[in-house]
C-alpha cells in the first residue's frame, strides 16, 4: 500500500481523494446546522485548494529537472540533481545524473586521446621538418615544408576548437570597450589597419569566450580584407559588436555554411589566405556560450560585417 503512494500518481490521487472526502464530510456537518449555501461554498474552496496543491505537486519535479538541465547546458560540472521525491522523480533524477556522468567521462576520455594524439603527432612532424633540410631540391623542400606547416596548423586549430568547447568560465563584469580597444591596438602594433569606435558600459560576460569570439572575427577580417573596423552600439537591452571589413564578402547563401567546422569557401582554398575552417565556428560557439548571437551581413559598399548581439540581463 505504501509503495502505491510513493508514485506521483499515487500522491496526486491521495491529495484529491482526501480533499473530496473531507469537503463532503464538513459540508454535511455545515448543511445540518446552517443550511445549504455554506457547504457548497466550502466544497468549492476546498477543491480549488486541492487542485492548486496537486498541480504544484505535479510540476515541482518537472521544474527541478528543467532547472538542472539549464544548469548543465551552462556548466557540465554543475552539481548532480537531488534524487528525492516520488518514484518517477527519483528515476528521472537518477537517469539525468547518469547522463551527466557519462557525458563528462566521454569528454575526459576524448581530451586524453587528443592530448596523446597531439603529442604523438608532433614528434614525427618535427623529425620530418629536420629531415627536409637534407633535400637538395629547394622547390620540393619548400612545398613539403608548407605541407608540414599546414598539418601542424590544422592540429593546433583542432585542439584549440575542442578546448574552447570544454572550457567553462564563471561570468564576471568586464569593460568590453577596453577589451576592443586593446585588441585594436595590438593589431596596429603588428602593422594591421584596425580601428575601434563607440562606447559601452561594462557587461557581465565570460572574458575568455568574448576575447576568443572577437579575436577570431578580427583574424578573419584581416586575412581576407587586410583591414577591419570594430564598432560598439550599446543600449539597455543589448550590446551590439560589429567587426566590419571591405573584403570580398560572402554570398548570402553561404553565410550560414561558414559556421560549420572545417568548411571553407572555394576562394579561400589556398595556402596563402585560407585557414582550416574553424575560426568562425569557434566565434559562434563562444557567442552562444555568452547567451548571445553571431550573424553575418553584407557591408554597405562591399565586404562582410560580423554582428555579435549580447543581451544585458
Amino acid at each position: 500500500m505504501r509503495a502505491r503512494f510513493d508514485t506521483l500518481f499515487g500522491r496526486l490521487f491521495g491529495v484529491l481523494l482526501v480533499a473530496i472526502v473531507l469537503a463532503h464530510l464538513l459540508a454535511f456537518l455545515w448543511f445540518k446546522h446552517y443550511g445549504p449555501l455554506v457547504p457548497l461554498t466550502f466544497q468549492f474552496v476546498s477543491l480549488i485548494i486541492a487542485a492548486w496543491y496537486g498541480a504544484k505537486l505535479l510540476t515541482r519535479p518537472i521544474q527541478r529537472l528543467s532547472d538542472a538541465a539549464e544548469r548543465l547546458s551552462e556548466n557540465l560540472d554543475s552539481p548532480p540533481l537531488d534524487e528525492s521525491g516520488p518514484r518517477e522523480a527519483r528515476q528521472a533524477a537518477h537517469t539525468f545524473n547518469l547522463m551527466q556522468k557519462r557525458i563528462l567521462e566521454q569528454i575526459q576520455q576524448r581530451s586524453r586521446m587528443l592530448g596523446a594524439v597531439s603529442h604523438d603527432l608532433r614528434t614525427p612532424l618535427s623529425r620530418l621538418k629536420l629531415r627536409l633540410e637534407q633535400i637538395d631540391n629547394e622547390k620540393l623542400q619548400g612545398q613539403m615544408r608548407q605541407d608540414l606547416d599546414d598539418m601542424i596548423g590544422m592540429l593546433d586549430s583542432t585542439l584549440t576548437y575542442l578546448h574552447e568547447q570544454r572550457t567553462s568560465e564563471a561570468p564576471q563584469w568586464m569593460d568590453v570597450q577596453a577589451l576592443v580597444e586593446s585588441l585594436s591596438e595590438n593589431a596596429q602594433d603588428q602593422g594591421a589597419d584596425v580601428q575601434a569606435r563607440g562606447h559601452c558600459a561594462p557587461l557581465q560576460v565570460q572574458p575568455m569566450a568574448l576575447r576568443s569570439c572577437i579575436n577570431n572575427l578580427l583574424d578573419n577580417a584581416l586575412r581576407y580584407a587586410g583591414d577591419a573596423l570594430i564598432t560598439l552600439e550599446d543600449s539597455r537591452e543589448q550590446l551590439v559588436i560589429r567587426v566590419i571589413d571591405h573584403g570580398p564578402g560572402i554570398a548570402a547563401d553561404k553565410r550560414e555554411a561558414v559556421f560549420e567546422p572545417f568548411f571553407r569557401l572555394e576562394g579561400s582554398r589556398n595556402r596563402n589566405s585560407g585557414g582550416v575552417g574553424l575560426g568562425m565556428t569557434i566565434a559562434r560557439e563562444a557567442a552562444e556560450r555568452l547567451g548571445g548571437q553571431l550573424s553575418l551581413e553584407e557591408t554597405p559598399g562591399g565586404g562582410l560585417t560580423a554582428v555579435i548581439r549580447l543581451p544585458r540581463v
